[in-house]
């Protein structure tokens, strides 16, 4: 049985891609205190919303989907109930999975994941790290629960806040640049679909071309760029602007945050290498 806590939009995500690969809705349960919204969950996907100790006790694996300042609260409700070989995977921005295992006690098989929001369609990343008491079945069983709504990739947890800067935040930053490209060719005069149609193609070739010739996108950007071309003028003023500067910032930005989090809800120092 798995149980879910947290019934938000990425919890929402994950719940259908298990649906989807083949978890049958009675081997799933919710916790979503919202009356309506446990309806329309059920109308959806055919899962049954149950209090949180009853998850609990019936869960083999749980999945963690709620805010990071409700995950002690959580975890103190749940430690009695659960098994003690149930797997719980925690997706609660900036926790370090050690915190969930003194809160739960006893040698308890943690995973802490960072998953991002394109796996709403199936092209997520989830980033994955095991606890001190996880084995290679219990990241299988993870790797099982995660890929149906994208990729997922395995790292040491103290990367974890570089990946959610990387991963976890990433999309936003892509969505700002193809917004203002968008916005760009509007005013140059391009109706707003075609410009959305060719920024959205662009990019789509750009990760292609990457994802193809295995060249690092330096080496593809400078092979793109003639000399005194239009390309050059706009890589030029990117470069004057200090873009580069500025994106590196950002991730930096989210990493730190992601520690912050970390230090805020669950009491302790951040997992980053600088923490």
């Amino acid at each position: 049985m798995i149980s879910l806590f947290g019934a938000g939009e990425m919890g929402e995500a994950l719940l259908a891609g298990l649906v989807r690969s083949g978890h049958a809705p009675e081997e799933i349960l919710v916790v979503e205190p919202r009356a309506e919204r446990a309806e329309e969950l059920k109308w959806k996907y055919g899962v049954t919303a149950v209090a949180p100790r009853h998850a609990a006790e019936a869960a083999d694996t749980v999945l963690i989907v709620v805010r990071p300042q409700h995950v002690a609260e959580l975890l103190d409700e749940i430690a009695p109930h659960l098994g003690p070989d149930c797997l719980v995977v925690s997706a609660a921005a900036g926790i370090p999975s050690r915190f969930v295992e003194r809160r739960l006690g006893g040698e308890r098989p943690v995973i802490r994941v960072m998953p991002n929001t394109p796996v709403l369609v199936e092209s997520g990343m989830s980033v994955i790290s095991p606890g001190r008491h996880t084995t290679e079945e219990h990241l299988r069983r993870a790797r099982h629960l995660l890929s149906p709504v994208g990729r997922v990739i395995l790292l040491d947890e103290e990367c974890q806040d570089a990946a959610t800067a990387l991963s976890g935040s990433a999309p936003a930053y892509f969505f700002y640049v193809i917004e203002n490209m968008i916005k760009a060719g509007n005013e140059l005069g391009v109706p707003e679909e075609a410009a959305r149609d060719m920024v959205l193609q662009a990019a789509e070739g750009a990760v292609a071309m990457i994802r193809g010739t295995g060249e690092p996108p330096g080496a593809l950007r400078e092979s793109v760029t003639s000399p005194g071309g239009t390309t050059q003028a706009a890589v030029t003023t990117l470069v004057d602007e200090g873009v580069g500067r500025a994106v590196r910032e950002a991730v930096e930005a989210a990493a730190r945050r992601s520690r912050e989090l970390g230090e805020r809800y669950a009491g302790e120092p951040g997992t980053g290498p600088d923490a």
